[in-house]
C-alpha cells in the first residue's frame, strides 16, 4: 500500500511519516523543496516534487496510491489562505480520478469561530470570525462533502501544537529561550485556559484513523493533554530546561502597535479572540472510535520538546 503525505516536511507531516516507518506501508513524500524531504525520508521512501496547487501537480503526487494526507501548511496570510480551497478541489478531483480509497485533512478550529460551548464538540456550529478561519472551513467542506462509497474523506481538527522542531507554534519563541534560559515571550493574555497537542502525538492517530477496519469518514477533533495556559507550559518547558521562568507577555494593545511594523504580529491579531474566548474540544467522538489514544503529558512533552532545542544543531 502506498500513503501519500502532502506536506510532509512540515511538523505533522514528519509526524505522520514517523508513526508510519517500519510499517510495510510504503511512503511517498511530496513536497516542493527537495532537501527538507530528504532529511525526514527513510530507506524505502518515495520524495515527488510536485506543485499540488494544480491539478497537474496533484495527480503527479496520488498517481497509484490507495490513501494520502492533506497536512499541507500556506504562510500566515490571507492572500495564501485564500488558496486553500481551490487546492483543495484539485487534489479530491485528483484523488478521485487516481481510485485512492481513503484521505485524511489535517485541520484546526479557526472555523468553528466564537465557541458557545465550554467544550467544542464537532456537532458546534462553525461560523468562522475571521477569513483565515472560512478559507480552511471551505477547504474542509469541499473534502468532506466529496465522501462517497470508495473514497472515505476525513478531517483531523487540532488546536495550537508544539514539540520538538517546531517552527509555528505559539510556543516556539518560549521553547527556544528555555533551552538556553533566555527571556521567553507569549502573547497576551498568557493565563487563559488553553490546551496544545503535541505533534508526535498526532501521527499515531493518523495512523490509526487510516487503518481503521470500520467506516471512518467524517470530523474528528483532537484535543490536547488537558486544559493549560501559554503561562503553565513555558513555565514547564524552563523547568525541563533547568531555568528559572524568565517569560515576558506582550498585551494586545502592543501587539496592534507592534503589528505596525511586524507583518506576522498584524496577521496574528485575527486569532487574538482564541486567547479570550478559547476553543477547548471535545474529542469524546475520537476517544469513543479509538479507545487506545494517548496523549503525551505537558511535562512530558516540554521535556521532549526543550531536549530537541538543545541538540539542534545551529544551520551552518
Amino acid at each position: 500500500m502506498t500513503l501519500v503525505i502532502i506536506g510532509a516536511s512540515g511538523a505533522i507531516g514528519r509526524s505522520v511519516a514517523d508513526a508510519f516507518h517500519g510499517g510495510g506501508t510504503r511512503l511517498r513524500l511530496v513536497g516542493r523543496r527537495k532537501p527538507p524531504l530528504a532529511a525526514i525520508a527513510a530507506p524505502g521512501d518515495e520524495i515527488v516534487m510536485a506543485d499540488v496547487a494544480t491539478l497537474a501537480g496533484c495527480r503527479s503526487a496520488l498517481a497509484g496510491a490507495e490513501m494520502a494526507v492533506y497536512a499541507l501548511g500556506l504562510p500566515y496570510t490571507d492572500l495564501s489562505f485564500a488558496a486553500y480551497p481551490a487546492m483543495m478541489e484539485a487534489f479530491v478531483t485528483a484523488a478521485r480520478e487516481q481510485g485512492l480509497k481513503r484521505v485524511l485533512l489535517i485541520s484546526n478550529v479557526y472555523p468553528y469561530g466564537i465557541p458557545q460551548t465550554s467544550l467544542v464538540a464537532e456537532d458546534h456550529p462553525r461560523n468562522p470570525c475571521m477569513k483565515k478561519g472560512e478559507f480552511r472551513k471551505q477547504q474542509e467542506d469541499i473534502l468532506l462533502a466529496a465522501n462517497a462509497p470508495g473514497f472515505e474523506t476525513l478531517s483531523l481538527r487540532l488546536p495550537d501544537f508544539y514539540g520538538p522542531g517546531v517552527e509555528t507554534s505559539l510556543m516556539n519563541m518560549a521553547a527556544k529561550a528555555a533551552a538556553t534560559g533566555g527571556t521567553g515571550m507569549v502573547l497576551g493574555p498568557a493565563d487563559t485556559p488553553h490546551e496544545f497537542v503535541f505533534t508526535p502525538d498526532v501521527g499515531p492517530v493518523v495512523k490509526a484513523l487510516l487503518e481503521h477496519q470500520g467506516p471512518v469518514s467524517g470530523a474528528y477533533n483532537f484535543a490536547g493533554a488537558g486544559v493549560t495556559t501559554q503561562r503553565q507550559l513555558a513555565s514547564l518547558l524552563y523547568e525541563a530546561a533547568g531555568h528559572p521562568p524568565k517569560l515576558k507577555v506582550m498585551p494586545p494593545w502592543l501587539q496592534s502597535a507592534m503589528g505596525l511594523f511586524m507583518p506576522v504580529l498584524r496577521e496574528l491579531k485575527d486569532v487574538r479572540y482564541l486567547h479570550e474566548t478559547p476553543v477547548l474540544l471535545d474529542d469524546a467522538r475520537l476517544r469513543s472510535l479509538l479507545p487506545n489514544l494517548a496523549k503525551t503529558p505537558y511535562a512530558e512533552g516540554a521535556r521532549l520538546t526543550v531536549a530537541a532545542s538543545t541538540s539542534a544543531k545551529p544551520p551552518g
